[in-house]
């Protein structure tokens, strides 16, 4: 049964989820590289073409938790996916369900829509990796995560 405190962003809720963008900035000892505006979020989840999409956790009125997540595609499964960007709930209401609750809600989105898995990626440090373990999760550790962004990323498109 669905877990109602639970639901898909909508706009009213673009605010507080910048408001937990940056305290998750903060808690992954980041603060100064998170940049997002309530603008940009809300253009990316409700613009023309969204290629982004979210839940929220509310308790008693007030957005507590919040996922943001995109599609990917796996040309070995010949399906889409779900990439779970953020994840994030206020440490007040951690172990109160709601972070399983809003990772069951995406593998829900991918069950009713045929998408073959959930990825996403957790610093070694985070305590959370042993509560995604516990719920089946597979840690990737014979792969590296890589970006390219800023400088480097405009050095290699001038190549182009």
């Amino acid at each position: 049964m669905p877990d109602d405190r639970i639901r898909r962003i909508r706009p009213e809720d673009v605010e507080a989820a910048v408001a937990l963008t940056y305290a998750l900035a903060e808690y992954e000892r980041a603060p100064d590289d998170c940049h997002l505006t309530a603008s940009q979020l809300h253009e990316a989840l409700f613009g023309e073409a969204p290629k982004l999409f979210g839940h929220v956790a509310k308790v008693d009125g007030e957005v507590v938790g919040f996922t943001v997540w995109f599609l990917n595609f796996s040309t070995w499964r010949g399906v889409h996916g779900i990439y779970l960007e953020d994840l994030f709930v206020l440490p007040s209401h951690r172990g109160s369900g709601l972070g399983k609750a809003l990772l069951a809600a995406l593998a829900a989105e991918c069950v009713t829509n045929g998408y073959g898995r959930l990825e996403w990626s957790v610093l070694d440090w985070n305590p959370a990796t042993e509560f995604y373990k516990a719920l089946g999760a597979i840690p990737m550790d014979e792969w590296t995560v890589n970006r390219l962004a800023d400088a480097p990323l405009h050095a290699l498109a001038a190549q182009a």
